[in-house]
């Protein structure tokens, strides 16, 4: 991987996503990225949604960690204007050098709908909005913007990621897009890929866990559509999903079967894959899910 377009940040080759920290107090937050960073894991990635405010969150995380690097996964365009997204990305790199990367994403209609914008045209949207961004003005100390990734599933934001950012963050997504993606972005252009993980003995109880994660995500018109262009069949998305599907998007099992799903994702082209645990008990921060998923970052799997 050339780090070139990551401005000299290092990722590390396993990430973390801290989507089931969403709804916990700050302290408790604060404690579980501080454990974050003891095990090892290379970047945080974060939400925003209907959660915590996307900089304000990505500043509470950097200012409870030493070395880990953080990134917005994803800060919502129609969340804030251009200039604020620009002038935000710099305010955390400027206050914390080398550690900060601006993921952005378009979100999805109905959080659009509810922040009160209509969702049309999302790639003319982002593209617009970066040309905005790029000519924001800014007079605060001397700062670079922070290296941008998108959120992309489809070719054509795929291609304006790898033509006007650092490179692509895709969610909810398989080994097989993953290898679409990379094809897509070219050789240097950073790749994140998403992969949710259950703890479980047997698919059924991985099932069990995993169903509430695919229910929701089959759900949301972007992801299923993304599903439906790949060639996935429609039986396939009838809630909470097939199993064929659930084995091609969620790791599950003990180590070893994890360990397989994640060189899966790395020989399809990802140089980072983000860890998204799906915890048994979603209202507990899931510190024994992410201890017991430790020995996979002190491995040769991730160098």
């Amino acid at each position: 991987m050339s780090l070139q377009r990551l401005q000299g940040i290092e990722p590390g080759r396993i990430g973390l996503f801290a989507g089931p920290i969403n709804g916990q107090p700050s302290s408790v937050q604060r404690e579980f990225v501080r454990e974050v960073e003891r095990l090892g894991f290379g970047t945080l990635w974060y939400g925003e949604a209907l959660a915590q405010e996307a900089f304000g969150r990505g500043a509470l995380y950097l200012a409870a960690t030493e070395r880990l690097v953080v990134a917005s996964g994803i800060a919502n365009i129609w969340a804030r204007d251009p200039a604020a997204m620009a002038n935000g990305g710099r305010t955390l790199a400027e206050a914390w050098p080398g550690r900060f990367i601006l993921g952005l994403g378009v979100s999805h209609a109905p959080l659009v709908k509810l922040r009160g914008h209509d969702y049309d045209k999302p790639y003319t949207a982002m593209r617009e909005y970066l040309d905005a961004m790029a000519a924001a003005p800014w007079r605060g100390p001397a700062a670079e913007m922070p290296p941008l990734v998108l959120a992309a599933l489809g070719p054509r934001m795929v291609g304006l990621a790898g033509e006007r950012t650092a490179g692509a963050y895709p969610y909810f997504s398989t080994a097989e897009h993953i290898r679409e993606v990379r094809s897509i972005l070219g050789p240097e252009p950073f790749l994140a890929a998403d992969l949710p993980v259950v703890i479980a003995a047997d698919l059924a109880s991985a099932r069990t866990i995993g169903n509430r994660h695919l229910d929701y995500y089959i759900g949301s018109a972007n992801y299923r559509n993304n599903l439906l262009r790949i060639g996935w069949a429609e039986a396939d998305l009838e809630k909470p999903g097939s199993d064929a599907i659930f084995e091609a998007i969620v790791a599950w099992g003990d180590l070893d079967r994890i360990g397989e799903k994640i060189r899966e994702r790395f020989e399809a082209g990802a140089d980072q894959v983000v860890i998204n645990i799906v915890p048994a008990d979603p209202d507990v921060p899931p510190l024994a899910e992410l201890r017991s998923l430790a020995p996979l970052v002190a491995t040769g799997l991730c160098s």
